[in-house]
């Protein structure tokens, strides 16, 4: 019931987002609720409220259609009979959920195919192609999974459709840097990955694009990118932001015709007759060139030398090296860490370059670097669920720290909802993934139904709490607390995990301790005393494990 509702939460196509169908039914705007959620509504309930009590209604009809077996033949009679006082317009909840229950759910039940057509693809047999994507973010047709998946023609990156979604992002972004700053950033670092340009079909490109002040053109009616044209400044009103972008190794082995893309747009951006106050490309470019050749180097390579701005590890590599530091121990402060991550990002990409390790170039960016971005493209992860959000975002943080003597803003955007784009800062998006999913009791309950590897997932989620706080420090003290009250103080849980996997609650102890001998942690005495005592512990059965296993 839970992916059904999930996969219907923004529209597919044409058929409306469940919710909103659910608000029409009840007789509400559902775009002006959403758009003003602090506003009072009638009953002097606020938006906040409403958009809540429509996830309730919303998550009891599909408890109920589940009750019926999903044969539901009138749907009309249905939304009546199981939604009090819809005074509104029902006609499109009952399309949203006809589609559910024909389309989705039939798909969600093929979901199996996928270990067949594994077995298949094992013995050489013909596995089925579909699209590639992600299904909650308006893509619900693309299951059934199993699928020898196709992603994206890497041609037509960024889609008119991206482009949109791209300058909502950018101008949020700017905004809230506005807001908290009070003036426009000059320059600005983002994290790119290749599935999520793959997912999104190059959200994060038309941001960029977008940022410094350029747009795609594409070809007659096709798809196909065939260009790029400045937009003008009377257009933009505002600076062309200088943008620095970090891409995975994935996205240089997959979309070389992108890295080309950007570029050409800052050259394009550099080569403008515009004031720089303006024009921080061209200033930034400008100021550079003249610093090389005073040092010796001929004008044409100098021009060369400050226009590249897209970095990434070694050719053939793949990854940041903070994981692998910080798993050593081998580190005493954050600038170690900002050190490592600049070793195996500082290699150049562009037009005329691939791969040519740049620490002087790549450090020379991240000294002017004021911002931090890093994108989320579904609600299906967050930012603590893999290590590679503080290997990439948590490492870059940490240089620009490093190399320009200030804190960064750090931000995240999220496109879960492609029409509701939304930015938040570092702190906040840590404190909702925190309360939202790491200390609430329903995601470890959750885990318990997975045995091993389900205790395993909490130790690996703590090891990434940990990676985030060495590199940006955004974890505070109540955290610490909380997570140490809620894995291993609550007695079910800490038994739990020494039954399935002992490993893990030595692993997450271990980490815990290292957090408050580090400082990292300011912990309260009897915290840390519980925490050594059960260290102790955790190291006696562990010995006693491995003795009983030699005697076996």
């Amino acid at each position: 019931t839970n992916m059904l509702r999930q996969l219907v939460r923004i529209k597919n196509g044409e058929v409306m987002s469940i919710n909103q169908g659910v608000a029409e039914a009840l007789g509400y705007n559902y775009d002006e609720v959403v758009d003003r959620p602090d506003d009072k509504y009638e009953g002097g309930a606020t938006g906040h409220m409403l958009i809540e009590s429509w996830t309730e209604t919303a998550k009891k009809l599909v408890e109920q259609l589940h009750r019926h077996d999903y044969q539901v033949h009138d749907f009309a009679r249905f939304v009546s009979h199981h939604m009090e006082g819809s005074t509104g317009n029902p006609d499109n909840l009952k399309k949203t959920l006809q589609f559910m229950v024909r389309e989705v759910k039939c798909r969600i039940d093929r979901l199996t195919e996928e270990l067949d057509v594994a077995i298949r693809g094992c013995f050489g047999h013909f596995v089925p192609p579909g699209p590639g994507g992600c299904p909650t973010r308006g893509n619900a047709l693309i299951l059934p999974s199993g699928r020898n998946f196709y992603a994206v023609d890497p041609a037509t990156l960024p889609t008119r459709a991206s482009w949109d979604v791209g300058k909502r992002m950018a101008n949020d972004l700017l905004k809230r840097h506005l807001d908290d700053e009070g003036k426009y950033p000059e320059s600005i670092a983002i994290v790119l990955y290749s599935g999520d340009q793959m997912k999104t079909n190059g959200d994060d490109i038309a941001e960029i694009l977008c940022l410094m002040g350029v747009r795609p053109l594409w070809l007659g009616n096709t798809s196909r990118v065939s260009g790029l044209e400045v937009i003008s400044l009377e257009e933009l009103s505002r600076p062309r932001i200088d943008v620095t972008c970090r891409i995975s190794g994935l996205f240089r082995d997959t979309f070389p015709n992108l890295i080309e893309m950007l570029d050409d747009a800052v050259n394009m951006v550099a080569a403008l007759e515009e004031p720089n106050d303006k024009n921080y490309i061209r200033k930034h470019v400008q100021e550079e060139t003249e610093a090389w050749m005073a040092k010796g180097i001929c004008k044409e390579v100098a021009e060369q030398e400050s226009t590249l701005r897209v970095f990434g590890c070694p050719p053939g590599t793949y990854g940041g090296g903070v994981d692998i530091l910080i798993d050593s121990k081998k580190w005493e402060t954050d600038e170690d860490l900002a050190d490592i991550s600049v070793n195996w990002s500082s290699h150049a990409y562009g037009n005329n370059v691939h791969g040519e390790k740049r620490p002087d170039l790549y450090t020379r960016r991240l000294s002017k670097t004021e911002v931090t971005v890093k994108n989320e493209i579904s609600i299906e992860s967050d930012i603590y669920d893999i290590d590679d959000e503080f290997i990439y975002h948590g490492g870059m943080r940490a240089a620009v720290k490093k190399h320009s003597g200030k804190t960064p803003r750090s931000y995240y955007g999220n496109s879960a909802d492609p029409e509701r784009t939304r930015i938040a800062d570092i702190r906040e998006e840590t404190a909702r993934v925190v309360r939202a999913r790491i200390i609430n009791p329903r995601w470890i309950e959750g885990l318990k139904r997975h045995g091993f590897k389900g205790a395993q997932d909490v130790s690996y989620t703590l090891d990434n709490v940990f990676g985030w706080d060495a590199t940006a420090d955004v974890i505070e003290d109540w955290m610490y607390e909380e997570m140490s009250a809620h894995f291993l103080f609550d007695d079910e849980n800490r038994k739990w995990m020494d039954e399935v996997n002992p490993h893990a609650t030595h692993h997450i102890v271990e980490r815990l301790l290292e957090a408050a001998q580090r400082g990292m942690w300011d912990a309260k005495k009897e915290t840390l005393k519980r925490l050594r005592q059960l260290f102790l512990e955790c190291e006696g059965n562990l010995e006693g494990l491995e003795s009983r296993k030699g005697n076996a």
